[in-house]
């Protein structure tokens, strides 16, 4: 048994990076898988799918609509934005449409699924945060508020609802070979990268997969309320 089988499992950003492998390794672990994305159509081994553009408030109660429909096992929150940006030029309404795609979707989607889980009596949710919610750096700060504000609310989450064993944790990617990774470094900033992270290469997104597939499984009876980073040792270097 793979811990996940049958499971019903809601991942949202499911288009592409992250969110697809994520996707993927459900599906090859037998669990019945529930997607969004803001357009794509999803792949036809899904269960269901969502179309929800969260930086619309509109597109964020669609979901919870489908949230409620489908009353999942298992939460998965990876759709997130960035847009760096030096502190000084930081756009006010910028900055709060990725604090709702990154921080509020996540805590509707999180109040519409949990009262399934507390009737159950079981429950996992993964929030998928950045490295960037543990340390930070320059032209980050919206994104960085974001993670951290993420991490906060988890913690919350999972102490309130540990009694009904309902576990939620924080993922924290390092450096992941993703489409958003190489629009935002170039190769020139990946190859510097691989100079600082200990590992000295790009995590893969299966490796993200695979791990917080593990957390969010019945294999998971005692982690909770952490945030835990992936990331080839580069916060601890």
């Amino acid at each position: 048994m793979s811990g996940v089988q049958n499971k019903k499992v809601l991942i949202t950003g499911t288009s592409r990076g992250i969110g697809l492998a994520i996707a993927k390794e459900f599906l090859n672990q037998g669990a019945q898988v529930y997607g969004t994305a803001t357009t794509k159509a999803a792949p036809q081994e899904f269960s269901g799918f969502c179309a929800a553009d969260f930086s619309k408030r509109e597109g964020i109660q669609q979901c919870v609509d489908f949230v409620n429909e489908v009353r999942p096992d298992i939460v998965i929150n990876n759709a997130g934005i960035n847009a760096p940006s030096s502190f000084e030029s930081i756009d006010s309404e910028r900055f709060l449409e990725i604090q709702q795609v990154n921080v509020l979707a996540p805590m509707e989607i999180c109040r519409a699924a949990i009262p399934h889980m507390v009737s159950n009596n079981w429950g996992r949710i993964v929030n998928i945060s950045s490295v960037w919610s543990k340390i930070s750096k320059e032209h980050r700060a919206p994104y960085s508020a974001s993670k951290f504000a993420l991490d906060g609310m988890t913690l919350a989450l999972a102490i309130e609802y540990a009694k009904h064993n309902v576990l939620a944790n924080c993922v924290a990617p390092g450096f992941v070979d993703t489409d958003m990774t190489r629009g935002i470094l170039g190769d020139e900033g990946i190859n510097k990268l691989m100079q600082i992270v200990p590992i000295g290469r790009l995590a893969q997104p299966a490796e993200i997969a695979t791990f917080v597939v593990w957390l969010a499984s019945e294999s998971n009876t005692y982690i909770t309320g952490q945030n835990i980073a992936v990331d080839g040792g580069f916060t601890r270097a």
